[in-house]
């Protein structure tokens, strides 16, 4: 869980930088040359931000899915083990049951001559 939340405070740092960045430049007092090129240069890192930011999401995924894998092993095993248990538990009962009806005569089911 906390690599989810990592994952979504590195993208929304990195867009509230990018954001706070341009509303910077725009409300700079400078002169319109020196803000064009500043622009320009800003707008030629952009392609290496989006890579940065890509990289970062594709990790953040790669890391909540082995997670969820991990998850769905661990419930998996649990659920075997339950079933298991279950199936145990039921052939337990089921003997002592046909114990008790071997031992007490009145406990059998009636047998009808029709039926055979």
């Amino acid at each position: 869980m906390s690599n989810n939340r990592s994952g979504s405070f590195l993208g929304g740092l990195l867009v509230g930088t990018a954001i706070g960045t341009l509303t910077g430049i725009l409300l700079a007092p400078r002169a319109g040359r020196e803000t064009r090129q500043f622009l320009k240069k800003s707008a030629d890192a952009l392609p290496e931000l989006a890579e940065d930011l890509s990289s970062s999401v594709q990790l953040q995924a790669d890391r909540l899915s082995e997670s969820a894998l991990r998850n769905w092993d661990g419930t998996l095993v649990r659920l075997r083990l339950a079933i298991a248990a279950g199936f145990e538990a039921s052939q337990q009962d089921h003997q002592a049951l046909e114990a008790e009806t071997k031992h007490s005569p009145e406990l059998e089911p009636p047998v009808h001559d029709n039926l055979r």
